[in-house]
């Protein structure tokens, strides 16, 4: 998420009540989650296994709750809760708007779209031309949709992300400051979700359709062209390349990438990062030659113990 305009290391210091180690003028012109960081932007780190990861990143600016040695050409911001003081941040850049009517006055809709009654169309909302977007639709905050893009009824562009501190009194949510882009040809299903990010994006790439009951987690990027049927559930920060085939009740979990073209079955779990132009099912997910074989061995279980047993009898 980058700020409307550039602030200073003090200015940022200040709406936090933080330390800072750098040059009062340095400049700050965003802030985002480590995996989407440019130069420019802050970070937060509250654990010390991940603070060398997030000092060399490419973010110039590190939320951290420990003075350390700060690497030449960046700036450190010291709190005692980086976790808080990033929602402080994100609420102060991009706060909660409560909307005054089902379609926002701030909303930007483009050239022959339909909307049909009853969808919500929240602040700061692009929709491009010729799309249609259905009954009980919800469409949240600074969401941007291309052109020729269809949504279903029921589902919702924008919500929160599903991204939790668990605290000794209960659980603290990171907010949600990001966005949804949904380029054009896009169709969505109905009853889908699709949650925006953190700070950056998620996004969906032109000519991809989805089914109905598909979520999407937060800073997911799904590429062009690809087929998602109903009932698959995806995680965050997943990467999504071109020409991807997902059928239903598919599971994915967060932080992997499924290459070009690959094919996964119904039902299959998919827990690590899996090859392009290959097709995979399974829990977990593998190649369907190595599936086919772990259950023929697995048939011949029964036999091998019938042998066993008949041996030692």
């Amino acid at each position: 998420m980058k700020f409307p305009q550039k602030h200073t290391l003090q200015q940022i210091a200040t709406i936090i009540s933080a330390e800072f180690v750098g040059a009062m003028d340095f400049p700050v012109l965003g802030m985002n989650e480590i995996h989407v960081v440019t130069s420019g932007d802050i970070v937060f780190v509250d654990h010390p296994k991940y603070y060398d990861k997030a000092l060399q990143s490419a973010a110039t600016v590190i939320l951290i709750n420990k003075k350390v040695e700060c690497p030449e050409g960046k700036a450190l911001l010291i709190s005692d809760d980086p976790f808080r003081d990033f929602n402080t941040l994100t609420t102060y850049f991009r706060a909660f708007e409560k909307a005054t009517n089902s379609i926002s006055p701030t909303a930007k809709i483009g050239s022959n779209t339909v909307i049909q009654p009853g969808a919500f169309i929240g602040n700061n909302v692009v929709i491009g031309d010729n799309c249609l977007i259905h009954s009980n639709v919800s469409i949240y905050d600074h969401t941007i949709l291309g052109d020729d893009v269809v949504v279903h009824s029921g589902t919702v562009l924008g919500s929160d992300a599903f991204y939790y501190k668990n605290r000794p009194e209960g659980f603290d949510q990171l907010i949600s400051g990001g966005r949804v882009v949904i380029e054009d040809y896009v169709h969505v299903g109905a009853l889908c979700t699709i949650d925006r990010g953190v700070t950056g994006d998620t996004t969906i790439k032109e000519d991809t359709k989805i089914d109905n009951q598909v979520h999407v987690g937060h800073d997911t990027v799904i590429g062009k062209k690809c087929l998602i049927a109903s009932q698959v559930g995806i995680a965050g920060c997943v990467v999504i390349e071109d020409e991807v085939t997902i059928w239903g009740q598919v599971g994915i979990t967060s932080g992997i990438t499924i290459g070009e073209k690959a094919v996964i079955s119904a039902q299959s779990g998919v827990s690590k990062s899996l090859k392009g132009n290959t097709a995979y099912f399974g829990t977990p997910a593998d190649t369907f030659r190595k599936k086919y074989k772990e259950i023929a061995s697995i048939r011949e279980i029964p036999g091998l113990i019938a042998q066993l047993k008949k041996r030692n009898s």
